[in-house]
């Protein structure tokens, strides 16, 4: 009887992420929701740049690579001009929070009924460990060598915080992969997310705190831990807005 196997939606390429790192495990969650929907043959799914680059080498559904920053404005181009596709990108924090920052808001704001997969490591992993929008203060990065000085560079972005606040966001939630607890509350979550917009209803993003063991300068597990102490309690987990819920509350 097979109790434990690789989700049909991941394709058999090896990953390329550095040891320690869980791109993997939110690869793998993203999987298991298309696998559970049963959404394969209809998902197409929009590449980011950033250490997930190569996301479409790994998905084993349609895939699009969109320019530094625009995989929000591909996701809506794709979803308007066939709105039976569902639609999710895969983006890092330097994409999303610093040079896509627009796409994001506004694609929020509008409501567009795609699904955005958002990982946060703290750091811009992929061109060498800069600071990124994300990092913490005091955080020593490539960029950053006496840690994030909020009084010159300012404070990290909470990308959840600030979607909650617009009209058009249907629901955004933060969750880590750390541990086998968090993991499951991901994976319910990410798959919250695709049934969203299966079911027509907006806008949905989920933000991971994920690790970066190379450039954070630690081991796998001290990575993990790392990301307990310091990202969590800067970055609480949780739903910050469903507004499906509490319109079928209503």
């Amino acid at each position: 009887m097979m109790v434990f196997e690789k989700p049909k939606a991941l394709t058999n390429a090896p990953l390329h992420y550095c040891p320690g790192c869980t791109h993997g495990i939110i690869h793998r969650l993203v999987a298991e929701a298309i696998d559970s929907l049963d959404i394969a043959g209809r998902t197409i799914g929009v590449a980011s740049v950033g250490c997930s680059v190569f996301a479409y080498n790994y998905f084993n559904c349609d895939m699009v690579q969109a320019a530094h920053g625009r995989a929000p404005a591909v996701a809506t181009g794709v979803k308007r001009a066939d709105p039976s596709k569902i639609v999710f990108t895969y983006q890092g924090d330097g994409d999303l929070a610093s040079i896509g920052t627009a796409e994001t808001v506004h694609s929020a704001a509008r409501g567009e009924n795609i699904t955005i997969i958002f990982v946060n490591n703290a750091i811009y992993g992929m061109t060498g460990g800069q600071m990124a929008p994300t990092s913490l203060p005091g955080q020593v990065t490539q960029t950053s060598p006496y840690g994030r000085d909020v009084n010159t560079v300012g404070y990290p972005v909470r990308i959840c915080e600030l979607l909650a606040t617009l009209d058009g966001t249907g629901y955004v939630e933060r969750v880590a992969v750390n541990n086998v607890k968090n993991v499951r509350n991901a994976k319910r979550a990410i798959e919250k997310a695709f049934r969203n917009q299966v079911e027509g209803k907006g806008f949905s993003l989920i933000e991971v705190l994920s690790t970066c063991p190379t450039n954070w300068g630690k081991t796998p597990e001290g990575a993990l831990e790392w990301l307990d102490q310091n990202m969590i309690p800067y970055y609480p987990l949780g739903v910050y807005k469903d507004k499906f819920s509490e319109e079928a509350a209503k």
